[in-house]
Parts: structure tokens; C-alpha cells; sequence
């Protein structure tokens, strides 16, 4: 039921304008993978081009080993879930989900059969006869899910199905989708430009910027060790900080600022680049007294309660922004607007990057 893709020096133009570079990707069978990016990134014409709904200006798509270039979108084992879904509200959710089926002639009796599996497959059993004005956006999120099942795809393409849901229920579909892909092991690409849905669901996150990857790992890896500046701002939060490195010992190196001198990691691939520091709020401790290293007087302008932590924002004698993030646990103290306090930082827990890979 699931398929492998590979994306081979991948390249799309439209007209001058090259929305995909030399795209390079191997997704193995069952996984779930997210394409991670803001809009115009590159990765819904990614997507389209797996489906068969545009082709590539150069390169290669293989789909279970086999190259898909010529072939229409109906003769590729993949299923597309539009972000609009596009259910026929004039039928009954029964028909809406083997409308696949009717076309490649299946009978009746067995058409209906399928749609009652599926339903109970996507948890909604008894909602064969409702018509789609009757379901929640959740529901009809499920419906669409249960159509494209219904032709046996090797390969589910998801196009940023659950933008248009309020935030506690784009949260419980995640989970419902990362379920229903485990029950199947279909194949599923995922695009989004949320960064809380390809951490929380995919097995392996590839971000985008520019028509370029930048990064493919697993969301663990993506978001504690970013290859660069781009990765590392769009993927959480961060304090960036300009300066320039000094020599490299022992995969750290020292960072003279406007702030002071820091210590940090940089990576191989990294040393000889302009870098910039980067240090997560998370990550970043307000204390009364300097540290031994990487501390900078701060003065305390803002404190905002966002539930699960306080985020304090805090300003240099520079004027350079610094946020920490405190748990809302009950153990740490709230400082008030206007304390004199020192932030800092542990050198493991910051990076020196690049920017982000652009075009040349």
C-alpha cells in the first residue's frame, strides 16, 4: 500500500522565475514526510509535480522505483487532498468517498461497502447517509482523508488540509492524521507552512526556502541542530546575535559582538562563513549575578504570560532585544519590568550558522 519517492535534481520554471532548484529528496515507503516552508517556497509545486499535475522543467520523479515523467494524475498511485477538499455537496458522504470507485465502474453494492470501511477507519461510522453540510470541519477534514483511500494510493499528497481550522481542532487532527497514516501505511506527503504541524506529525521534515531545501532530518534534529540561519529562525523562536568569529577549537568558537564576546558551536561546514549566534529563549536564563560565560547585562522591559511559560523580554545596554522563556511550573521567580538582571546562555545550547542556501 505505500511507495517510495525520489526526487532526482528536481528543477521547475515558470517563464525566468525557477520555483524549485534542484530539489534532491528520498522518501522512503510509509513515512510520513512534511515539506516545511512559508508561502511561496517552492513546496506545493512539489507536491504538484509528484501528483502529475505539473512537470518538471529538469530532473527526475521516480515513484516506487519507477519514473512517473509523461504520466497523468490518474495514472500515478498517488492521492491528492486539496486544502479547499472539494467534497460534492450534493451527495451523501457515502458517494462523496467512492465517487473513485464509480468511475473505474465498481458496483454499487461494493462501493457502498468500501465507504462504510473507511468511515469506520477515519472514526465515523454511522455518517454514510449525512450530506457534507451536516459535518464539522473536522468531520469533512476525515471525508476527504476517507475519498482519497478509497482508490488505494501507494502515496497521500496533502496540501495544507487543516489551514482553514481553528487551532484546537487543526491540534486533535493532527493527531487523528498521524493515526490514520500509522492504520494505513500509506505513504503521506504533507505541506505546511506550520512549523507545530510538521514537528508534531511528520516522521522526517524537509525545509524549504526559496525553491530550495535546506534541510532534511528528523523534526528532533531540525529544530536542536538547524544547518543554518533560515532553518533556525522558521523552525521556534531565537535570539540572533551579529558578530564574528574568532578561531575554532574543539567545535567551538568564540563570538565577538556589540554585546560582548560569546562562546558557541559551530559546525565544520560552518567555519570560514559570515555566521551569526543563535540561542533559543528557551534556553536563555536570567540571573542576578554575571555567568562564568556568555552573559550580558539586561534590563527587563516586558513580561507576557502565554500559559504554559512567561515569555520576559529583556533589552541590552545596546538596545539589542534578548527574550527568555520561563516555565509556568511554579518554580521560578517572574522578574519585574525595569529589574537589573544579567541573560545568559550555555555555549552547547547556542549555534554560529549561516544564512540560509540561496540561489547563486
Amino acid at each position: 500500500m505505500s511507495a517510495a519517492i525520489e526526487l532526482d535534481n528536481v528543477c521547475c520554471d515558470f517563464g525566468t522565475f525557477r520555483a524549485v532548484d534542484n530539489a534532491n529528496v528520498a522518501i522512503k515507503p510509509g513515512e510520513f514526510f512534511s515539506f516545511l516552508g512559508p508561502s511561496g517556497c517552492g513546496k506545493t509545486t512539489i507536491l504538484r509535480m509528484i501528483s502529475g499535475f505539473i512537470e518538471p522543467t529538469g530532473g527526475v520523479i521516480r515513484i516506487g522505483g519507477q519514473d512517473v515523467k509523461g504520466k497523468r494524475p490518474n495514472q500515478r498511485p498517488t492521492a491528492l487532498i486539496f486544502q479547499n477538499l472539494a467534497l460534492f455537496p450534493l451527495m451523501p458522504i457515502w458517494e462523496n468517498i467512492s465517487f473513485g470507485l464509480e468511475v473505474r465502474g465498481v458496483d454499487k453494492a461494493a462501493r457502498r461497502a468500501k465507504a462504510e470501511e473507511l468511515l469506520r477507519l477515519v472514526d465515523l461510522p454511522g455518517a454514510a447517509d449525512k450530506m457534507v453540510s451536516q459535518l464539522s470541519g473536522g468531520q469533512k477534514q476525515r471525508v476527504a482523508i476517507a475519498r482519497a483511500l478509497a482508490v488505494e494510493p501507494s502515496v497521500m499528497l496533502l496540501d495544507e488540509p487543516l489551514s482553514a481550522l481553528d487551532l484546537k481542532l487543526r491540534q486533535h487532527m493532527r493527531a487523528e492524521l498521524r493515526a490514520i497514516q500509522k492504520r494505513t501505511g500509506v505513504t503521506f506527503i504533507y505541506i505546511t507552512h506550520d512549523q507545530g504541524e510538521a514537528l508534531a506529525m511528520s516522521d522526517r521534515v524537509g525545509v524549504m526556502s526559496q525553491g530550495r531545501i535546506q534541510q532534511i532530518a528528523d523534526p528532533r534534529e531540525i529544530y536542536n541542530n538547524p544547518v543554518n540561519g533560515f532553518v533556525a529562525s522558521f523552525v521556534g523562536e531565537n535570539n540572533i546575535f551579529d558578530g564574528t568569529a574568532g578561531p575554532v577549537a574543539d567545535g567551538f568558537a568564540g563570538f565577538d559582538t556589540p554585546e560582548g564576546r560569546f562562546r558557541a558551536r559551530i559546525a565544520p561546514e560552518a567555519v570560514g562563513k559570515a555566521v551569526k549566534l543563535y540561542v533559543r529563549p528557551e534556553h536563555t536564563v536570567l540571573t542576578t549575578a554575571p555567568g562564568a560565560e556568555n552573559s550580558v547585562p539586561v534590563t527587563v522591559t516586558e513580561v507576557s504570560f502565554e500559559g504554559a511559560f512567561i515569555s520576559v523580554l529583556t533589552e541590552t545596554a545596546t538596545g539589542k532585544s534578548v527574550v527568555a522563556e520561563i516555565r509556568n511550573d511554579g518554580s521560578a521567580t517572574v522578574p519585574n519590568i525595569g529589574a537589573q538582571l544579567h541573560a545568559g546562555f550555555a555555549a552547547e545550547r547556542a549555534a554560529l550558522l549561516p544564512d540560509a542556501n540561496v540561489r547563486g
